[in-house]
């Protein structure tokens, strides 16, 4: 899992030079549609509501940070696009990683430390997954 903070990511936005250099005019569109797609249905599954989603459901958004950090950035290593939430500057930024997978981190409870265990609830894989069926269709006529 590729992990980026933001000033990382930027750099590797799909209108900067560096990113239009490495690829050719046909990669940088549909890869960019395909991330865009990506992004706005994870974004769109992240609801504002009061409360805490069920397990195996999106999150809800109380502030919208994680709504806000859903990015999508070229990956020059294997020449794709990555997508998913920037990390967040609260304890290594684990808040986004812990709600798409579940898993168990350290937090202050009634002034003691403890293990808190989170159960998934997975925005990028479904929105992935949704919008894997999209990418052929972007490359036809791409390609001349």
């Amino acid at each position: 899992m590729l992990a980026l903070r933001l000033d990382q990511a930027k750099r590797l936005f799909f209108d900067r030079a560096g990113v239009m250099q490495a690829t050719t005019a046909a990669e940088r569109q549909v890869l960019s549609r395909f991330g865009a797609f990506v992004r706005q249905r994870a974004r769109t599954s992240i609801r504002p509501r009061r409360g805490t989603s069920q397990p195996g459901q999106p999150p809800f958004s109380h502030v919208g940070l994680l709504r806000t950090g859903i990015l999508f950035a070229f990956d020059p290593e294997r020449r794709s696009v990555v997508i998913g939430a920037v990390r967040l500057n609260q304890r290594g930024g684990e808040a986004p990683r812990l709600l798409e997978h579940g898993g168990t981190a350290w937090r202050a409870v009634h002034g003691t430390e403890r293990a808190v265990r989170y159960r998934a609830r997975p925005f990028m894989a479904p929105a992935f997954a949704a919008e894997l069926a999209r990418m052929p269709p972007l490359w036809k006529d791409s390609l001349r």
